[in-house]
């Protein structure tokens, strides 16, 4: 049992290579899950979050059977589901929720069929379902900040586009801007992030770390901007705690970091509860 009032105890994993490399993976997602799961939480897209999350699977097993990079992989997978998303919901005989849960149910339900076809895949792709960021090799720590540094950098460039057709497409559409479009690049920029977590939190525990330190950072300020870098704060104090949670009591990474976000997220939810009811009992006699 560690002690958590020891500086040894938390100098000690530092010395790894694989904790460095876990807990710069783990800043990393953080930051941009915090970027992007504002949009989400905004715009009230936690399902599209957790399709997309499922969509990638297919193209994580298919680079599993080729010997393929699994995040590349799930890449490649991720990015066609958007384009697919959006090609369906441009026909206006079917609706954009409709379609993404169509897109989710087949890319799911093809994962699960390619991964039924080998025992050896099964097993090895299991830390990817449920995450392990102290199994990140120094070419995925390479590709995680390629992506993430491209999903940060597409967000500050886009930035007045993305909030528009966050908040109100109607309003994009009256201005002339192409709301398929401007909604397939926000899409594709989600998907590339859930590539970016597969390693640290999971394929089915992702959108937690999406919505999650967003939900909470909403609670606690106002502001767009304020919201983004207040979320990627909080998500990366989660995983930071996570890896040494899950380093320690030998558990999953995934996971022990999304416990930890959650129990940020009721503990704030408590304190404002708290808050708002403390007038209240302080006017009674």
């Amino acid at each position: 049992m560690p002690n958590w009032f020891d500086l040894q105890t938390y100098l000690e994993p530092l010395s790894l290579g694989l904790v460095q490399r876990g807990i710069l993976a783990a800043i990393i997602v953080a930051i941009v899950c915090g970027v992007m799961g504002t949009f989400i939480v905004v715009r009230g897209l936690a399902f599209l979050g957790d399709a997309l999350g499922h969509a990638v699977f297919p193209g994580v097993v298919v680079a599993y059977l080729l010997n393929f990079n699994l995040l590349l992989g799930g890449l490649i997978a991720g990015i066609i589901t958007t384009i697919g998303i959006g090609l369906v919901a441009q026909n206006r005989q079917v609706r954009e929720s409709t379609a993404i849960g169509i897109f989710y149910t087949v890319a799911f339900a093809l994962g699960a069929l390619l991964l039924s076809r080998s025992r050896s895949a099964s097993r090895a792709l299991s830390e990817l379902l449920i995450g392990n960021v102290l199994a990140v090799r120094p070419q995925d720590l390479l590709l995680t900040a390629i992506i993430g540094g491209g999903v940060l950098l597409a967000v500050a460039l886009m930035y007045k586009e993305l909030v528009l057709i966050a908040f109100d497409p109607a309003l994009a559409a009256a201005q002339g801007r192409n709301v398929a479009l401007l909604s397939a690049v926000l899409f594709t920029l989600l998907a590339l992030t859930i590539v970016a977590a597969l390693q640290t939190v999971g394929n089915v525990m992702v959108v937690a770390l999406l919505v999650v330190p967003a939900a909470t950072a909403r609670l606690l300020v106002a502001s767009l901007p304020s919201i983004m870098a207040l979320a990627a704060g909080l998500g990366s104090i989660s995983t930071i705690v996570g890896v040494y949670v899950s380093y320690y009591a030998n558990i999953a990474s995934g996971g022990a970091i999304v416990l930890c976000a959650c129990l940020i997220f009721f503990g704030v939810l408590a304190a404002r509860s708290a808050r708002s009811r403390w007038p209240v009992a302080a006017a009674r006699p």
